[in-house]
């Protein structure tokens, strides 16, 4: 066991959020970054459509806050909205400053529009933005002295004032244990302030675009150390999620349906060949906000017993289709499907945790030195459903943000207390990793089926039952063998997973992602649900 207080800021993920944390904290302190997996493992490269913002001359602040508004049906705290929005030119200059090759039309940038957006404002670099966002952050982050980047390295829980050796039993953060998964010990990691930009909790579902590590890490670690959580029932299901039994989690942008795809059953059935989104959104169609179309899909697919339907977007010049999508169309293309000629098969799937650790507008949470920015949050922006391409957006402003007010604050930060080491009395290496792989599936499918885009009381009911069952089973194996990788997303996916569960039966209506049968309405006064530990 090793300390090291030599970091000011350590922050714990190095997608978008974090690393624009770390970019400017940097212009000051020194910031570690801690990976769980590889520096780009997490959902920022994945991130296929672009990045929302007023750029466009007919475009206004307010018409982005009244879309963001209605995506959200009335559960956005507005002074976030707004803070976001029109922070929203500021951070794409610095993205274009780091080198972001943002998509143009001779000196101007290229928008295209997305569900939900009532203008064209989403700048986008072809149809892998998030790449290309990623690159140039980390590309930044690297050449700065200031910022020392550490991958590998899964964080178990927050320090607190109960780690102390010292006991005070304050809820003082002062960084974070984390497992070295090379070396498989354990190491302290202080620092005066800690920002969580752990990503969502996508793989907590059977069917999910979020890469293999969005097990709630930040969530459940926050928790756990006393911090309040809200409105984790607002799951949001990406309607387009590539339906293929080889390649599971591959999304489908929203771009395609924004530049024109229609959505359509497929042949053989009633309708076969026929758009279906007028009879759940007339106006809107396939622009309908995601949680909308999300709806339909699953509406239609559970209603014909199909596997999926179609997204159609070969009416378009074959040449459009290429230069709009050539990520998407090359991926196709090797899986014998040719986008400019045929439709492609989609089914929703879990896409984004609009729900997370409760934050202010400085990125603060309820503990003291702990700060969060990003999917593991919840800001107030996105409300009861994220509005297509402002996920990106939030990381960029909050990251900012906790990065701004922690400078501003700096002479409040202490140095951190001394420590105690990691308990390493728990030496037994597990013989029994089956137990890790069969519980992780068990919850990934019961919160598919009782969990998932059309809920019912009885099913969460039936949920928390299970959830309490595998909580005495988890915490017996965490007890008695060596943490790995695998063990401590486990125990992360099942507390976010209870989260999410308590949370949906806290919400006695129907509103944007949580939609259940027994309160088919909507209550006239929305609120939060808010989770104290």
């Amino acid at each position: 066991m090793s300390f090291d207080s030599s970091y000011d800021v350590i922050v714990v993920g190095s997608g978008a959020a974090g690393l624009s944390a770390a970019i400017s904290l940097a212009e000051k302190h020194k910031v570690l970054v801690l990976a769980k997996g590889t520096l780009t493992g997490g959902s920022t490269a994945w991130a296929q459509g672009g990045i929302a913002a007023v750029l466009d001359a007919g475009d206004t602040f307010a018409n982005h806050i009244d879309d963001t508004m209605v995506a959200g049906a009335g559960l956005n705290r507005r002074e976030t909205v707004e803070f976001v929005i029109e922070n929203a030119p500021e951070a794409i200059e610095r993205l274009i400053t780091m080198g972001v090759p943002f998509n143009k039309d001779e000196d101007t940038l290229h928008l295209t529009r997305e569900g939900g957006h009532s203008h064209r404002r989403i700048v986008h670099v072809d149809d892998a933005t998030g790449w290309a966002v990623q690159e140039a952050l980390l590309k930044t982050a690297e050449a700065n002295s200031n910022i020392t980047l550490l991958p590998h390295r899964a964080a178990i829980d927050l320090i607190t004032g109960r780690h102390e050796e010292k006991f005070s039993g304050s809820g003082r953060v002062w960084g974070v244990y984390a497992l070295d998964q090379q070396s498989g010990d354990v190491e302290a990691y202080t620092a005066r302030a800690t920002i969580l930009a752990t990503g969502g909790a996508g793989r907590v579902y059977l069917f999910s675009t979020a890469p293999r590590g969005a097990t709630g890490d930040g969530i459940a670690m926050a928790w756990r150390a006393g911090a309040r959580v809200s409105n984790m029932e607002m799951m949001q299901f990406h309607p387009t999620c590539l339906y293929n039994l080889e390649v599971k989690n591959f999304l489908i942008t929203e771009a395609v349906r924004g530049e024109g795809g229609h959505l359509k059953l497929p042949p053989g059935v009633t309708g076969g060949g026929e758009r279906f989104m007028q009879r759940f959104d007339a106006e809107r169609m396939e622009l309908a906000p995601r949680d909308i179309v999300a709806r339909a899909n699953d509406h239609e697919i559970k209603r014909l017993g199909l596997d999926y339907v179609h997204l159609d977007i070969s009416h378009k010049p074959p040449e459009f289709v290429r230069e709009h999508f050539p990520n998407i169309d090359e991926k196709l293309t090797e899986l014998g499907i040719d986008m400019t000629k045929e439709p492609i098969p989609v089914v929703p799937a879990q896409h984004y945790t609009c729900g997370g650790v409760l934050i202010d507008l400085k990125g603060r949470t309820d503990l003291p030195g702990l700060y969060a920015a990003g999917e593991v949050s919840e800001s107030g922006l996105h409300g009861a459903n994220r509005l297509a391409s402002n996920s990106l957006l939030e990381c960029f402003v909050f990251g900012d943000a906790a990065a701004r007010d922690i400078m501003a604050r700096w002479d409040e930060f202490d140095e951190p207390p001394a420590i105690r080491p990691w308990d390493e009395s728990r030496v037994t290496d597990s013989d029994e990793e089956v137990v890790i792989k069969q519980t992780w599936t068990e919850i990934r499918r019961f919160m598919w089926n009782y969990v998932g885009i059309v809920r019912t009381t009885k099913r969460l009911e039936r949920a928390r039952s299970r959830i309490a069952l595998l909580r005495e089973e988890v915490e017996e194996y965490y007890g008695n063998f060596r943490v790995t990788t695998d063990l401590i997303e486990l125990r992360n996916l099942l507390q976010t997973a209870e989260l999410i569960v308590n949370s949906a039966l806290a919400r006695h209506e129907s509103r944007g992602l949580h939609y259940i049968s027994d309160y088919p309405d909507m209550l006239d006064e929305p609120e939060d649900t808010v989770l104290v530990p």
